[in-house]
């Protein structure tokens, strides 16, 4: 209608904008100083993300310019991240466990022009490469450290290293009018954030996901999980680098006006949880396994009559939790047992890990085992698995509430279609399918087909259309943690020591890497047993210098023959069959895996 003001966009930036307005005083985020549990309101928040957004102008970052961010998750994590958006930017998060090589990639590849970083060891990174990282004009260090003074061979072309206060004090010479005529002209196709993923081959590829990539996930979302609303609660401790913890602890907090505790690290993390008691819970399988670990062995030392009570107790749980998933009645017989077991046993086993108020608990990342999901339903507590990607803004399909089946990754999330190709490689679409990958025009062509996002995963429906994954078409590790990792670069630089013949990389929903190594018969004959190990050692040390912990290999086994062909290793093209690897070789790759962590 003529004259009528044009609609606000629906943006991250925009929903932190009208929580202030509306929640002003309601808590955004706490966060551990001093020894307690301190909060921010949503009022504050957005004062602190409107200070740097400003900064990040006067900085000379300009619409559409990149920040990089390499720390653990902090409350200067989120606020600079709102504000790489609110000032028509994207914020590019990089994985505190990267090498400065790989932090030097990532960086580059973007085009940040700002970074922000955790304390002095990450800042090493970028002294260390920053010949390489010609388009970097700002250091910004988080709260708590302050910058080296200038070396004597310091360059002039170095970048400016800040203290958060002096970023936040730039902000003055950038006008507010500035920032929100930025905010105004945000455009829901615009890129928001870059997640740096791992492909098949190569370094990292940048998936680009815009506004309303995000917008519309974090709503499809909050409707799905039905009562997360203002005062739910949840915990930050997942690398913010991953989608699954930017969707949790960002754009769902905003869209939901929920609060975010910043755990203190992942070591605390269940001193943390008892202390902060979230309404809602994300772990990868890694954690959950822990977890699980812990409270079976506390349940093991009970005896006698305490023992028998938790025996039914979990029993009781079990029964219940299975009718919840297929929203069955419940009879009234089982309510009551349940109302018991609930005050004399169930109460109390989740309050002594922090779940006692947990409603919404979530895996996913890399595969779970079933008995892992109904541990946890024995204890009340309805673990729920989902499945999706960075390049779907992390969730396809999900365990909903009432329609959930254990041992599969749920129906399909509403407003995504979902369908199996030909060769069984599950296709999605909808509007949190990424954009694309920044500055990969052929992977994305790849990844996007006819508007049909191709995941790599192998999959199929059942009857009732739960979705179950049944493998992975393209070669990529995920460990227990959830990361994606590339076995064939790290594999190739293996080989490159002479008395290798092949490398295999095993981590496949492993805590850890390791390698199968095969020999090459004429190198290693002139050289006794021992010294062909510590000869393959050197070489593995030499490798995991260069590349991430996650992606180091920590043990390795020096098989008694070669591959072939003939015995089933190897195709006609000489190309490793990892499938038939990984099951002729079971017996030595559980044992580097049972000789304990490392």
């Amino acid at each position: 209608m003529a004259g009528m003001p044009d609609p606000i966009p629906d943006t991250i930036p925009h929903r932190l904008v009208r929580q202030a307005a509306q929640h002003p005083s309601s808590i955004a985020y706490q966060a551990k100083r001093d020894g307690r549990w301190q909060p921010t309101t949503w009022q504050t928040l957005t004062d602190e993300v409107r200070t740097a957004g400003r900064a990040l102008i006067a900085l000379g970052v300009p619409a559409g310019g990149k920040v990089a961010i390499l720390g653990s998750n902090r409350p200067e994590w989120v606020i600079i991240a709102h504000a790489a958006m609110m000032a028509g930017g994207a914020a590019a998060g990089i994985y505190t466990t990267c090498s400065a090589t790989e932090v030097q990639y990532i960086v580059h590849h973007s085009e940040a022009h700002v970074i922000l970083v955790e304390d002095a060891a990450q800042l090493a990174k970028i002294t260390a490469e920053r010949a390489r990282l010609p388009l970097l004009r700002t250091v910004v260090l988080m709260r708590g450290t302050a910058p080296a003074p200038p070396g004597p061979n310091e360059s002039d072309a170095a970048p400016e290293v800040l203290s958060w206060d002096d970023f936040n004090a730039k902000a003055s010479a950038a006008a507010t009018a500035a920032l929100e005529d930025r905010l105004a002209a945000l455009e829901p196709g615009a890129l928001a954030s870059l997640i740096y993923t791992s492909g098949t081959t190569g370094p990292p590829k940048g998936v680009m996901l815009s506004h309303d990539n995000l917008a519309w996930t974090a709503q499809m979302m909050t409707d799905v999980l039905g009562s997360y609303t203002a005062g739910e609660t949840t915990l930050s401790y997942l690398p913010l680098s991953h989608i699954a913890e930017q969707m949790a602890s960002i754009y769902l907090a905003v869209t939901a006006g929920t609060t975010v505790y910043f755990a203190e690290s992942i070591d605390k993390l269940a001193d943390n949880l008892r202390e902060t008691r979230p309404t809602m819970f994300f772990g990868v399988p890694r954690i959950w396994e822990k977890l699980h670990a812990g409270i079976a062995g506390k349940l093991a030392e009970t005896t006698g009559a305490k023992r028998r009570l938790v025996d039914w107790a979990r029993k009781v749980a079990t029964e219940i939790n299975g009718l919840r998933n297929r929203s069955a009645p419940i009879p009234k017989r089982l309510q009551l047992q349940f109302a018991v077991a609930d005050r004399l046993v169930l109460q109390k086993l989740k309050a002594a890990v922090g779940f006692d108020r947990g409603r919404t608990m979530i895996t996913g990342a890399a595969p779970i085992s079933p008995d892992v999901i109904a541990f946890f339903a024995s204890l009340d507590l309805a673990v729920r698995e989902i499945y999706g990607q960075s390049e779907s803004s992390g969730p396809t399909s999900y365990n909903q509430p009432g329609k959930t089946k254990i041992g599969s990754v749920g129906p399909t999330m509403p407003g995504v279609e979902v369908k199996i190709a030909q060769d069984g490689e599950i296709l999605a679409r909808g509007r949190n399918v990424f954009i694309g990958y920044f500055k990969d025009a052929e992977a994305s062509a790849d990844a996007l087909r006819d508007g049909w996002l191709a995941t790599g995963d192998l999959g199929a429906f059942d009857a009732e259309g739960f979705l179950a994954i049944t493998g992975r078409k393209k070669e990529i590790i995920i460990t227990a943690g959830g990361k994606n990792i590339t076995p064939k670069n790290i594999e190739a630089s293996i080989k490159q020591l002479p008395l290798v013949g092949e490398a295999v990389v095993i981590g496949d929903r492993r805590k850890y890497l390791t390698a199968l190594i095969t020999l090459d018969d004429d190198a290693a004959r002139a050289l006794p047993a021992d010294q062909v190990r510590a000869a393959i050692q050197r070489q593995i040390d030499e490798v995991n210098q260069s590349l991430a912990r996650v992606e180091q290999v920590k043990k390795f086994a020096v098989l008694a023959r070669p591959f072939g062909i003939a015995t089933g290793e190897l195709t006609p093209t000489l190309k490793i069959k990892r499938k038939v690897v990984a099951e002729l070789y079971q017996r030595e790759i559980e044992a580097m895996y049972a000789e304990g962590d490392v």
